[in-house]
């Protein structure tokens, strides 16, 4: 009796931590992924340079396997969770003190690569610090919670930033007033945050370990890491992982860019706080809506059953863009739904994609061979989205999307090769 009244009491007090949590994991990714290619394109940066030097971001997401055991060496997770937002939230108050400079590029750019490193190894440390602050039951308990709260902070960063940097650039005529006021709001966000977690989070972590660990956590890593490589199905396996996504990398980096960009040069001419809806609120419930129903069917009839749909699901909604681009519309009635299904079809199938990489991590070391799986998949999302600016500015928006259409095909040749459990994800 005591002990559930301890459970109890633990799960109460977490209700405090997970949610704010995870919603200070979301909120950097998506101010550092996807609002800054439209922050530097309203500064006047071209689609080429915009996706080339955006595409850098994700390699901390890309390499941060290799860094991740060697942060228990260092303090504790949780000190490490504080110091982290710390760094973001300054960070971003950076930014917004600099857009106005008539350097500005190189210099947001700059903390921008910082701001990737700190907020991977934030990622690191705050499913750490989860697993150590959560019994097994609570954790199952709160991983729909956490889910949800990192979709919230997309759409307060994708969707609520962008309304506001829309309303003030309406107002005042100047984006860069606007994304330096926006870029100060997700600062003092960020610090805020920091100091309620400095005060909500438990200290479940004592003091740092010795050097006999790090030794054996050297040791440990190699072995993992080459233990991941002899996976039965290998090869077909890490295909699947780079290249399900390559036209969505290529879409995703390129999309903000056709939505905000002129109708002379061929986009939409929609305003920041129009993207702000469209994409960034109603696209990203779209998402959420698309992996909730993936869940539920899979949890029927397994994740082979539903393989091929999903396949479907993430490829075909893509015509949405060139159906756009032939026939432009700022009408938001016609946009929104459109960029709606699109993204409701990339939510499902992305489960899909999701549940093989929980199914292949499977095994002794299935956290580690899990973080090396995600490393595999930001490389697969960074190297397409790094030439897909080279592309789109030698094509033009039309056949760009054309082509991404056509670089579906590598989404179902992976797939055909694809080995796994027909059953995977099936409730028994």
């Amino acid at each position: 009796m005591e002990e559930e009244v301890k459970r109890m009491d633990s799960t109460s007090r977490a209700w405090r931590w997970v949610p704010s949590l995870y919603f200070a994991e979301g909120l950097p990714y998506a101010l550092i992924v996807t609002v800054s290619v439209l922050m530097f394109k309203q500064l006047g940066i071209s689609n080429e340079d915009v996706a080339l030097y955006t595409g850098w971001f994700y390699l901390p997401w890309v390499i941060k396997p290799l860094w991740s055991p060697f942060i228990d060496l260092i303090r504790t997770k949780r000190w490490w969770v504080m110091v982290t937002q710390i760094l973001i939230g300054a960070g971003f108050a950076g930014i917004g003190l600099l857009v106005p400079a008539s350097d500005a590029f190189r210099w947001t750019l700059a903390i921008f690569w910082l701001l990737a490193f700190s907020s991977a190894t934030h990622d690191v440390s705050i499913d750490g610090f989860y697993m150590l602050g959560l019994d097994d039951s609570a954790q199952a308990f709160f991983a729909g919670v956490r889910n949800t709260a990192y979709r919230i902070a997309s759409i307060a960063g994708q969707g609520g930033l962008l309304i506001v940097a829309g309303l003030i650039t309406r107002k005042t005529g100047s984006p860069v007033r606007a994304w330096s006021i926006c870029y100060l709001i997700a600062g003092i966000t960020m610090a805020l945050l920091a100091v309620w977690h400095f005060r909500a989070l438990p200290h479940p972590e004592k003091g740092c370990n010795s050097e006999l660990k790090a030794k054996s956590i050297l040791k440990d890593f190699i072995t993992t890491f080459i233990s991941y490589f002899r996976k039965p199905h290998i090869i077909s396996s890490v295909c699947f992982i780079l290249f399900f996504r390559l036209a969505e990398a290529q879409l995703t980096k390129i999309c903000p860019l056709f939505l905000i960009d002129s109708t002379a040069n061929g986009g939409l001419g929609l305003t920041a706080d129009q993207i702000g809806l469209a994409q960034g609120t109603i696209g990203v419930i779209g998402l959420l809506l698309g992996g909730i129903i993936a869940g539920a069917v899979v949890s029927r009839k397994g994740l082979g059953y539903w393989m091929w749909p999903m396949v479907l699901a993430i490829s075909v909604p893509d015509l949405v863009y060139v159906w756009l681009s032939w026939f432009p519309t700022g009408n938001m009635w016609v946009v929104s739904p459109l960029i709606f299904i699109e993204q409701m079809g990339y939510g499902f199938g992305f489960t899909g994609y999701t549940l093989f990489l929980i199914y292949f991590a499977r095994g002794e070391h299935k956290t580690s061979h899990y973080a090396i799986s995600t490393g595999i998949m930001a490389l697969g999302m960074m190297l397409p989205g790094m030439i897909s600016g080279k592309l789109q500015t030698l094509m033009g928006y039309r056949t760009f999307f054309m082509w991404v259409v056509a670089c579906c095909a590598a989404t179902f040749l992976v797939t055909a090769f694809l080995k796994y459990d027909k059953n995977f994800g099936k409730k028994e």
